[in-house]
């Protein structure tokens, strides 16, 4: 499966790779940006083929009922009740902490629509999982998956997320918005 992934990604899709996919650390938050368009979930999917590595998700816990959930399951998903009395950061932490592998990839924009700011839940589960952020960039007008080394969230918010958005600085989503 590996090498069908290869082929479609570098060959059929002429896509590139910049940088290295820390495969040696088995938890961390990764933070995936921009999220233009339906098609970057299918494009993760296939690179998680190339790399051959278990990356998760997190959804909503009635994702993951028949007929489908076993395929969310299957496809790195972690279901979590997002309702009005639960802390999600706290519930992702506990799945970091519970398991022995857990690599979360989160859109902190929230959604495919353009953004101001930037959701902050992936800083704040990095913290509290003491977790470090890799930071991976879907960039269509290169056709490069850009990937940063891991980050460690230090006390000044601030300064972390100057630096996260300079990461992404020039990077462009499926659907063009002009925000990098």
């Amino acid at each position: 499966m590996q090498i069908l992934a290869k082929f479609i990604f570098y060959k059929l899709l002429g896509w590139k790779m910049v940088g290295t996919f820390p495969g040696h650390l088995d938890k961390f938050v990764i933070i995936v940006v921009p999220h233009t368009s339906w098609v970057d979930f299918f494009l993760g999917l296939v690179v998680r083929k190339v790399w051959n590595e278990e990356i998760n998700w997190i959804g909503k816990k009635s994702l993951f009922r028949p007929p489908f959930g076993w395929l969310f399951k299957r496809l790195g998903g972690a279901p979590i009740d997002r309702g009005k009395t639960n802390n999600t950061v706290e519930a992702t932490v506990k799945i970091f902490n519970e398991r022995e592998k857990f690599r979360l990839t989160i859109a902190p924009e929230g959604t495919r629509k353009k953004v101001a700011h930037w959701k902050t839940g992936f800083y704040y589960i990095a913290k509290t999982a003491k977790v470090p952020i890799v930071m991976i960039a879907f960039d269509f007008g290169r056709k490069q998956i850009k990937i940063s080394d891991p980050h460690v969230p230090t006390d000044d918010k601030a300064s972390d997320f100057k630096s996260y958005s300079a990461f992404f600085r020039g990077v462009q989503g499926k659907v063009r918005r002009n925000d990098f």
